[in-house]
């Protein structure tokens, strides 16, 4: 349904063209919005009218005509004056909420569509014909985006983004539960994976300068059908936990760049202990101190140079190679070597997994 916001601008741009006086009453006869002090019509009047088969009254110098949908009465356009041109611009303002009604409901069932294209609730079929119906292309470029803010900010959320993407240029903006906002963005033939990127960095920098949100993007791969599109957002779905679970600092998580952290996701739970046994029997890597946790992932992102690490953690290189030896006595792996380090990152990784799904449990 309309605001009464929308409505009362739409009454105050006619009056300061025409000068004349308007006002928007529900069939029940509550003032909605007007541009004049109230007073002059009692409300019982406006129900008798929008009962009566007439489609406009003239009512002690009001001109009164009703705002129909489909045959049903949704509001009664009071224009102030006895004269033709009164009449006219009330003709005037019944058209254009009229048209307004249009607009919303379109807006609505595109946002509904797409509700239920995402969650797989439509056959093929329904897909074109409903598509074809609210004049949403059918063979385009589309990705998902799914942004995660908190939960009490989603409507400041789907605000944002329906300012930063339009639906005139293929984008829409929706939700399916309180936890993420959903942006379909369509993309231009030249556009790829870089263009995305940039999209997601843009709403991280735009939520956090406007709004001082932080907020986390992750988004599917492109798809070329409608009917695909539903692929994209479980992609970006998964994107989005295995983001959280292994690439905890990253604000944004990319599907196709999500490497061996996506295929740990899909793993059985067992299987993940069991390997986690194997590798470290009681020892989990978690309950290793912080000063080892933070060795080892220096260590790592250095692509195992004993010289850079140490630098970087400003410690002796016999330090580290202490450090990393005392690993290896506790473990039985030596990190320096590819094949072990190649097991302990693996290992870490699935230990994070299992402590996001025991955090599931509560």
């Amino acid at each position: 349904m309309i605001s009464s916001q929308v409505i009362r601008s739409s009454i105050e741009e006619l009056k300061a063209i025409s000068k004349i006086d308007l006002c928007v009453w529900d069939p029940e006869g509550k003032a909605i919005a007007a541009t004049f002090e109230l007073g002059e019509i009692a409300p019982s009047l406006i129900q008798d009218f929008a009962a009566s088969p007439a489609d406009s009254q003239v009512m002690g110098g009001h001109h009164l005509m009703k705002v129909l949908d489909d045959d049903e009465v949704l509001f009664i356009l009071d224009a102030v004056g006895g004269t033709d041109e009164a009449y006219m611009i009330g003709r005037i303002a019944v058209s254009q909420l009229q048209h307004l009604i249009v607009a919303y409901k379109e807006r609505y069932d595109r946002n509904n569509f797409f509700q239920n294209l995402l969650l797989d609730n439509m056959l093929l079929v329904d897909i074109y014909n409903k598509a074809k119906k609210l004049h949403i292309e059918a063979s385009a470029r589309r990705a998902v985006f799914l942004i995660e803010a908190d939960k009490e900010k989603d409507s400041l959320t789907t605000e944002l983004l329906n300012g930063m993407f339009s639906a005139q240029v293929g984008d829409y903006v929706t939700a399916v539960d309180e936890s993420s906002v959903i942006l379909i963005k369509e993309l231009d033939e030249g556009e790829d994976y870089a263009k995305l990127e940039q999209v997601a960095n843009t709403i991280v920098d735009m939520m956090s300068m406007e709004a001082m949100m932080n907020v986390r993007v992750a988004y599917g791969t492109i798809v070329k059908e409608l009917k695909e599109v539903s692929k994209s957002y479980k992609e970006a779905k998964m994107a989005l936990d295995v983001g959280k679970i292994f690439y905890a600092e990253k604000k944004v998580t990319a599907y196709n760049t999500l490497g061996i952290g996506r295929l740990i996701y899909q793993l059985p739970v067992n299987l993940c202990r069991i390997f986690i046994e194997e590798i470290f029997g009681s020892n989990v890597p978690s309950e290793l101190d912080e000063e080892t946790l933070t060795t080892i992932n220096k260590f790592f992102e250095n692509n195992l140079n004993v010289s850079e690490t140490a630098r970087q953690l400003y410690v002796h290189r016999n330090t580290l190679v202490y450090r990393i030896e005392k690993l290896e006595a506790s473990t039985g792996l030596d990190i320096r070597t590819f094949e072990d380090a190649l097991t302990f990152k693996i290992a870490l990784m699935v230990v994070s997994y299992m402590k996001y799904l025991d955090s599931l449990d509560y």
